[in-house]
């Protein structure tokens, strides 16, 4: 049953009175010295929630950092930071509309900040939450999934986003745009299912003990999670092992040949008498070593190797005549929501709220807002 959650949590992520709505700050990049940002009926202001708008009577401009300053079109600015939003209607009153802004390389809802970073620039997108989900969904998860899976992705997604935000609260940004977080592709990730099923959930999220929870997800654990003590260093009690039916699918296979030259690397000794020397209670490599007695943690093997060839830990290895083959299941760290194994859930009839359940022992299904 979903109840409200503490009033501490929703003081802290009380909504921004520009958008009327939770926001997220999403880091998109970084760019060296000069940055184009268009998007129809442009407009400025300061990287302020409270900030004051004003329409710049152009569709483009560019960004330059001259120094410790910035120029928007050869114009410098006060501050550090200059915040942009489209949809500008000077005859609506001066109220923004929902229109798209592109900034580098991508294009996103809600607002742009250019800022002074390092010895260049950075890309901030201020966005409201429901609208950042619908892109993450459409980045993280097939969109031809069944909505049920889509929606229990939708929940995990909202909660790590608002987990993150609490964790970074005040800073410049609270999450980046890559797997290091959450992929976020922006406009082009959207799609109406992504959109119905953010909809169909909206303000709910995962807490235990009235905090939204640390919901990680990957894509296949090859038929069982991993706990989040041995995935992740984080032992928590909502990240346990619990049995998945994606281990039944072709998915989860995977193989990968590797060269003696790469093991070397990998080893930072020599590949002879490569060996599997640890695993966790559901098989999954912690330790590699080689006859020479040098050994190397897991996780760290398989991050030299890459996540693409290796993509899970839950592996066997063989010699062959041209290196070394590795044969695994899963895909990613293991903890957390399975998203094929939630799609074989829904497939089967379970609903979002039990999938959530399932992934996530101990945890709580609450509404936000």
């Amino acid at each position: 049953m979903l109840r409200p959650v503490a009033l501490l949590l929703l003081l802290l992520l009380a909504a921004p009175p520009s958008f009327a709505v939770e926001t997220m700050r999403i880091a998109m990049s970084e760019v060296r010295a000069e940055v184009q940002v268009s998007g129809r009926g442009l407009a400025l202001g300061m990287d302020s929630e409270e900030a004051t708008f004003h329409s710049l009577g152009k569709s483009r401009v560019t960004v330059r950092r001259r120094g410790r300053r910035l120029e928007v079109n050869g114009a410098p600015i006060v501050g550090e930071a200059a915040r942009f939003r489209a949809g500008w209607a000077p005859d609506d009153g001066g109220v923004p509309g929902n229109e798209p802004l592109r900034a580098g390389d991508m294009q996103v809802r809600g607002d742009v900040v250019v800022r002074l970073y390092k010895d260049g620039l950075q890309l901030i997108n201020v966005i409201p939450l429901e609208e950042y989900l619908a892109a993450v969904l459409g980045s993280e998860m097939p969109v031809s999934f069944p909505s049920e899976a889509l929606k229990a992705q939708a929940v995990a997604a909202r909660t790590y986003a608002l987990q993150k935000k609490l964790e970074a609260y005040g800073s410049a940004f609270y999450m980046g745009s890559s797997v290091l977080h959450q992929v976020y592709g922006g406009v082009t990730s959207e799609d109406p299912r992504t959109r119905a099923a953010v909809a169909a959930t909206r303000g709910e999220v995962l807490t235990y003990e009235l905090a939204p929870i640390e919901a990680y997800f990957h894509a296949s654990c090859g038929g069982r999670t991993e706990s989040g003590l041995a995935a992740l260093q984080r032992d928590l009690p909502y990240l346990q092992p619990v049995d998945c039916p994606c281990g039944k699918l072709a998915a989860s296979r995977w193989s990968a040949s590797v060269s003696e030259a790469e093991l070397r690397e990998a080893l930072n000794g020599s590949a002879e008498g490569l060996r599997i020397s640890g695993r966790t209670r559901t098989h999954r490599v912690t330790r590699m070593s080689n006859s020479d007695g040098v050994s190397v943690d897991g996780a760290r093997f398989r991050q030299r190797l890459g996540y693409t060839k290796l993509k899970s830990l839950d592996f066997e290895v063989e010699k062959t005549a041209h290196g070394y083959l590795f044969t695994g299941r899963g895909y990613g760290h293991g903890a957390g929501l399975c998203q094929w194994g939630a799609k074989a859930l829904a497939d089967g009839g379970w609903s979002y709220k039990d999938i959530l359940s399932h992934y996530y022992p101990e945890a709580e299904l609450q509404q936000l807002y």
